[in-house]
């Protein structure tokens, strides 16, 4: 190395080129790997949601073009008709009115929910008091969970008033038992079944979602989605393949399917990585022929006063690791510059979270690169044992 010093930097450069894209590439595929896991974490994967739609097949007498609308008694439907999947169904029931207090006006919908919203999606994190019960369900209670943005609109300056205070709304007094933190969600939560009482004129329900059990593969997924489709389908009378009728959204299995995506991006990373750094390994590998050919004489010298086969293997593969090694954690670090970089520009980005290499992933590309280096100075080598001490006294 100290000998042919621009030889050396340019092979490395190759080596040190193909460590960082590999770096990047592993920090970018684990910043896309975190932000669908918290995705996943921030609800219960395993639910379908349904959407009401319209008819475009003619079944039984009826027409195309008819509009489908859930009622109460599909939820009760569902669950007896698919007891093996489904544990339960929920929906939602969104009023828009105002809120107002002695001090302040919001206008705003409330979204009747049941209990069950808080482990199938991201609803906020509870600040102060507790969420919707099925105790307030079962009374109908006149209670809200509201965020801290309009507790401090509310009751003002500071919103300290609002748990157990009352807000006036649509005539009724309701008592606030709960804030939430959140970002970006303004909802308003009441019971399910206080919000049917408000609008009891009006018998027809909003999104569907399905709480989905004792399923652990795809096909129980899919099976549970079947299930749906046909219990709907004998409810409204529409034809069970009209994929317009209602809308499906299972989560569950799209869950399974980005895993596996997930997985085929790691593995499509590694892949590009390494053979960006193979450019790199064919340059040492090269660079140890040139040696291997330039020090024939060197080696014949060894050979003839007593060098074992194995101290030139060794000899030859140990330096070929050595400017592996050394190029690549130029490499490594560059590119955990550049991936702390990337983490700090897209650190509020929904689609890359934590864009870093982790130690793990340090010590995997480690093993790589002793690997790497190893393989490239194996050839160069085997052809050092190939050197005749006789003939090479005589190179010049």
């Amino acid at each position: 190395m100290s000998h042919n010093k621009l030889r050396t930097a340019l092979t490395g450069v190759a080596v040190t080129w193909g460590i960082f894209m590999l770096i990047v590439l592993l920090s970018m595929a684990r910043g896309v790997t975190n932000s669908f896991e918290e995705d996943m974490a921030s609800g219960n994967s395993a639910i379908i949601k349904i959407w009401a739609g319209n008819t475009s097949i003619p079944y039984k007498g009826n027409r195309e073009g008819r509009r489908i609308y859930f009622k109460d008694g599909d939820m009760e439907r569902l669950v007896r008709d698919n007891p093996n999947h489904i544990a339960e169904v929920s929906s939602n029931i969104d009023i828009t009115t105002v809120l107002s207090t002695p001090k302040a006006n919001v206008s705003e919908s409330l979204s009747g929910v049941f209990p069950s919203i808080t482990e199938q999606s991201n609803v906020g994190e509870i600040k102060e008091g507790r969420f919707i019960n099925q105790r307030d369900m079962n009374q109908q209670a006149k209670v809200m969970v509201i965020p801290s943005t309009y507790a401090s609109q509310l009751f003002p300056p500071d919103g300290k008033a609002a748990l157990g205070g009352r807000v006036n709304c649509s005539g009724l007094s309701f008592l606030i038992v709960g804030i939430y933190e959140s970002k970006w969600k303004r909802n308003i939560y009441i019971p399910f079944t206080t919000a049917r009482m408000m609008t009891s004129e009006r018998s027809n329900l909003g999104t569907l979602t399905v709480s989905l059990k004792n399923v652990s593969t795809e096909e129980d997924g899919k099976s549970a989605e079947e299930g749906v489709k046909k219990t709907l389908s004998a409810i409204h009378n529409f034809d069970p393949d009209d994929d317009n009728a209602i809308y499906i959204a299972n989560y569950y299995t799209n869950s399974l399917s980005g895993q596996t995506a997930m997985g085929i991006l790691d593995v499509s990373v590694w892949v590009l990585g390494i053979l960006t750094l193979l450019t790199g390994i064919v340059g040492v590998s090269n660079i140890m022929f040139v040696t291997v050919k330039e020090r024939t004489h060197e080696i014949g010298i060894r050979r003839a006063i007593g060098a074992k086969p194995r101290k030139i293997l060794t000899q030859i593969i140990t330096e070929s690791v050595a400017i592996t090694l050394l190029f690549g954690y130029i490499g490594i670090v560059l590119g955990m510059v550049v991936s702390q970089i990337i983490a700090h520009v897209f650190g509020d980005a929904g689609f890359l979270k934590n864009p870093t290499v982790s130690l793990s992933i340090a010590c995997e590309v480690t093993g790589v690169l002793i690997i790497a280096g190893a393989l490239a100075g194996f050839f160069p080598a085997l052809k050092a044992l190939k050197v005749k001490p006789v003939e090479a006294l005589r190179d010049e």
